[in-house]
């Protein structure tokens, strides 16, 4: 059974930090990644992993958050800082184990197929 377990939300204020831990169990995840949902919106894609350690990051979040993994324990981590308003949102992890694709030099990682069941970062002024 797969199960993909987020920590790490709260609340802090603009200007914070906040890291989020994901722990996945029961699948060879190749690919890890965050997703985000802010109130009202869809979800969006945040930073994601591969297997090799490439990483891919969403424009917003560049220079602010970390996207990194701990192989033995099958847990990614990311690291949130200089939080702002707009970064309030539930937080997903998700995994899978396709691979995804590098054209370039560059990652371009798989849709997962598999998630967690989100943890709630809010960034008060």
């Amino acid at each position: 059974q797969v199960q993909l377990v987020e920590s790490g939300g709260g609340s802090v204020q603009a200007g914070g930090s906040l890291r989020l831990s994901c722990r996945v169990s029961g699948l060879t995840a190749n690919t890890m990644a965050w997703y985000r949902q802010p109130p009202g919106k869809e979800r969006e894609g945040v930073a994601g992993i591969s297997y090799t350690g490439s990483t891919s990051y969403a424009e917003p979040v560049k220079g602010r958050f970390t996207v990194s993994k701990e192989t033995a324990q099958n847990t990614m981590y990311l690291q949130m800082n200089n939080l702002q308003p707009e970064d309030t949102a539930m937080y997903y992890c998700a995994a899978d184990e396709a691979t995804g694709d590098w054209e370039g030099g560059t990652w371009f990682p798989p849709a997962p197929g598999h998630w967690g069941r989100g943890t709630q970062v809010t960034v008060v002024q």
